[in-house]
Parts: structure tokens; C-alpha cells; sequence
């Protein structure tokens, strides 16, 4: 079982648009006390100054911050997946495949390719 999860930019739209599977994910999440974490880079994506469902959701996550070390993994990732892909979708990759995260996106295609490239097998969840 997945350790936490990790929200990428269409997993906090959803939860701005109500989407029913995220909010049963989230609550899912907070009733096994489980880790959420929402990497900086995403929520840059998904802010946009008038956000009262992400400002509500934001204190209960953790905001994970983009260090050298990260950074270079997600290079690497980006270099080993072979094809243009997002850099903050790899973020969100290599974030959950330390923690060993299940992944909670709108976009599983995308995902699941940066996914397959690390060779682990993580969890993608769909919103």
C-alpha cells in the first residue's frame, strides 16, 4: 500500500471543480492519517491568487520544495522517459517514488509514462 499521496495540478483542479473521487480520495487519505503532498511546482501551476478549495486543502498537505538534488532527478527522469514530457509532472514522479506515494492525477497517461521510465511501480489514482 501506498505510503501517502502526491497531488499533481489536475488533482487540485478537481478538487476546485468538486470532482467526487478526489474529495474520496482526500477523505479516504485523512482518515488513515496519511501524508498528502502537493510539490511546489504544482501548486504554481494550479494557483491562481483566487483559490479558496486549495487555500482550505494547503494547511493538511505538505509543500514540497524543489532542491538541487530533486531538481537533477527530475532531469534525469525527463532524459530516461525519452519523449517531451512536463517538468512538473516529473516532479510529481520522482516526489512520490521516494515516498513510495500513490499519485492522485487528472492525466494517468502522461503520469504513467514518467512512471514506467523509473522502473518502480507506483500507484496512479485518477481524478
Amino acid at each position: 500500500m501506498a505510503a501517502g499521496l502526491t497531488l499533481d495540478t489536475g488533482a487540485l483542479i478537481a478538487a476546485e471543480k468538486g470532482h467526487r473521487m478526489f474529495w474520496k480520495l482526500w477523505t479516504a487519505s485523512l482518515a488513515r492519517d496519511a501524508n498528502v503532498t502537493v510539490p511546489a511546482a504544482v501548486l504554481a501551476q494550479a494557483w491562481r491568487g483566487n483559490s479558496p478549495v486549495i487555500a482550505r486543502l494547503l494547511p493538511a498537505c505538505f509543500v514540497e520544495v524543489l532542491h538541487e538534488g530533486t531538481a537533477k532527478r527530475i532531469g534525469n527522469l525527463l532524459a530516461k522517459s525519452g519523449r517531451r514530457a512536463d517538468v512538473v509532472d516529473a516532479a510529481v514522479v520522482v516526489g512520490a517514488a521516494l515516498r513510495n506515494d500513490a499519485i492522485v492525477t487528472s492525466d494517468p497517461d502522461d503520469i504513467a509514462h514518467l512512471v514506467d521510465a523509473t522502473g518502480l511501480d507506483l500507484r496512479i489514482l485518477t481524478v
